[in-house]
């Protein structure tokens, strides 16, 4: 159990735009170790599903690229392989939860057709037993009736129910890696705990590894093992769980967590924020990126910081005006 399932080295992914070719994912390196949960946070554009997606190569087409790195799994690099290697893999290898489930499931297919196909692609079963496992799946993740369910189409269901419906067909094959990108967007909080919850539980079953992609430092601090910091296209920490929560290095990092509501806070109290926004893609400085977003000044902004391990297993991006450990 302590092998790692998936070891990314170095990746970088662009996109093809009228401005030419800009970097989302900047030299991203990290690994998942087989039966853990490794969390991926930080805000919207800084380069989380992109990282996600280009394990997968699920990035859009033509405009997406993956222009370097390794992105290793159970021994094999995924880059450069051909499709139908991909074919083999994902869904089956390695399962999917997007983040919306009403785009990601068919509209006009019926839920128990949506959960076969894997199963008559992947497994070779025959479509009379892919209905029949579809319903003891949708009984796996909790939907009532399944039975019944199993014949209906994504808009009959709620939200929380088409969201495990959407977990049922990453689960389907029982992959040895869960690609999770922010499960629980936008499900009320009871709901977000059920599905946390059946995450953990479907883990342990099938022993398999999750990243999850999340903007939620409650659900990291929930459910991860190690936790990835994402900001500007690059890792800036990364650890143990205990570590980020308890002894946070770099600037961004510690934004994040002391913006987080606390009980003692007094009442009618401004909330603590990060100045400004995450830049553009255009934008991007060649330096710290987190030094350009509180405009500041100096060489940090001209050469990139190095990936310095300061702890057991904790790593920081040593800008010398984020982190002590420079």
């Amino acid at each position: 159990m302590n092998e790692d399932v998936l070891v990314i080295e170095n990746l970088q992914t662009a996109f093809d735009t009228e401005q030419g070719r800009l970097t989302a994912v900047d030299g991203v390196s990290f690994t998942v170790p087989a039966g853990k949960t490794v969390g991926i946070v930080g805000e919207s554009g800084c380069g989380k599903s992109v990282t996600a997606m280009s394990i997968v190569q699920l990035l859009p087409q033509p405009a997406g690229v993956i222009t370097g790195g390794k992105v290793i799994f159970k021994g094999k690099d995924l880059i450069g392989v051909d499709d139908e290697t991909l074919y083999g893999i994902r869904g089956n290898e390695i399962g999917v939860i997007f983040q919306e489930p009403m785009t990601a499931l068919n509209p006009v297919q019926r839920i128990g057709k949506q959960l076969s196909e894997s199963l008559i692609l992947h497994k070779g079963m025959s479509k009379k037993d892919a209905w029949a496992e579809s319903v003891n799946l949708l009984d796996m993740v909790g939907i009532p009736s399944p039975e019944i369910r199993v014949g209906e189409y994504p808009h009959q269901l709620s939200g929380g129910m088409r969201q495990r419906v959407v977990i049922a067909i990453a689960i389907v094959c029982k992959p040895d890696l869960i690609i999770a990108d922010e499960p629980t967007t936008a499900l009320d909080v009871t709901v977000q705990a059920q599905i946390l919850d059946l995450l953990k539980k479907l883990q342990k079953e099938n022993g398999s590894s999750v990243i999850l992609i999340t903007h939620d430092l409650g659900v990291i601090a929930e459910t991860c093992d190690e936790v990835v910091v994402m900001y500007g296209g690059r890792v800036v920490e990364q650890a143990p769980v205990e570590n980020i929560f308890k002894n946070p290095q770099h600037a961004y990092t510690k934004g994040l967590l002391d913006s987080i509501p606390r009980l003692e806070t007094p009442r009618k109290s401004l909330l603590k924020t990060i100045p400004n926004m995450v830049a553009g893609l255009a934008e991007f400085v060649d330096g710290c990126r987190f030094c350009q977003r509180m405009e500041r000044e100096g060489d940090s902004l001209n050469t990139r910081p190095e990936l310095k391990e300061v702890a057991t297993d904790h790593w920081v991006e040593a800008c010398p005006q984020c982190t002590t450990h420079a």
